[in-house]
């Protein structure tokens, strides 16, 4: 006997394929489509170039060189164009999902593209300067690919279900114990205590953050400083047990700060040489059709 299907609320089906789409990643979005558009792309770019004859071969003087220069063109002008996109909220075919897929997958398409419009003929020229700086900006691309899958999920562990101001204010905690419990102090050591709360966690620079290195450490010094076998309930001991407790969360906060700027410094390349690129693509294309 058949069995009857259970009834289920109308739109089920459609608030079940929106949570789909809400968990997935704009890398395999829609089945990897613009992966599989770009892919097809740059075949048959490579197909026409490696069986068309041309004479003299392939460059970006012949009309193939300009059907891609053209293209080419026009999809770096696009591309640039997504962090405008990013500022406006709609769904649908075009949603922030579907044109950072294509930004991602059309942009290593113009690997292909640009180098087969060169006809890999390269020299000291602002041409070969337009082609540089487009491979930077994909290069720095991938980077920001690469973190942006990778380091996340390295966040969420850090935290440990503490959010940054939750993080700023436990550290503020230990200070005050810190700086109540160095009271009985004499000078040197309470000098020692007090340089370690006065250093600014945040006050190291950028290359610190990435490294991880923080040599000038006002804490690590003072916990040093503090290395004598002390017994836990002296005042020496406290201080110890408060600095160490001090530095591991210093640590929770540097490796926060640090995948925090391994997320955000490929911005610092990624948008000032698409500037860049930009500005020489012009001249690229001003420089060929009128001067040449």
């Amino acid at each position: 006997m058949a069995s009857i299907p259970e009834d289920k609320p109308v739109g089920a089906s459609a608030i079940e394929q929106r949570r789909a789409a809400d968990h997935e990643s704009f890398l395999s979005h829609k089945r990897l489509r613009w992966l599989k558009i770009a892919t097809v792309f740059c075949l048959v770019a490579i197909l026409i170039y490696a069986f068309t004859p041309f004479e003299p071969r392939a460059n970006g003087g012949t009309w193939y060189g300009y059907t891609l220069g053209t293209i080419g063109a026009l999809l770096i002008v696009w591309l640039s164009l997504l962090g405008i996109r990013k500022r406006r909220m709609t769904e649908g075919h075009w949603s922030l999902k579907a044109w950072t897929s294509a930004h991602v997958y059309l942009g290593l398409a113009l690997i292909v593209i640009a180098t087969l419009h060169t006809g890999f003929q390269f020299g000291w020229n602002v041409h070969t300067l337009a082609y540089a700086l487009m491979m930077l900006v994909i290069v720095s691309g991938i980077y920001g690919i690469t973190v942006y899958a990778m380091l996340p999920q390295r966040l969420s562990d850090n935290r440990k279900d503490m959010t940054t101001e939750m993080m700023v204010e436990a550290l503020g905690a230990l200070d005050r114990q810190l700086a109540s419990a160095a009271q009985p102090l004499d000078r040197a050591d309470a000098d020692m205590v007090l340089a370690a709360l006065d250093q600014d966690p945040f006050g190291f620079g950028l290359w610190t953050r990435l490294s991880g290195n923080y040599r000038r450490c006002a804490t690590q010094k003072a916990l040093d400083h503090f290395s004598g076998g002390y017994a836990e309930d002296s005042v020496d001991g406290r201080i110890r047990s408060l600095l160490s407790r001090r530095r591991a969360q210093l640590a929770q906060m540097r490796r926060h700060m640090k995948l925090k700027a391994m997320l955000e410094v490929w911005l610092f390349v990624h948008i000032p040489v698409t500037i860049a690129l930009l500005a020489a693509l012009t001249v690229h294309i001003v420089s060929v059709f009128f001067y040449w």
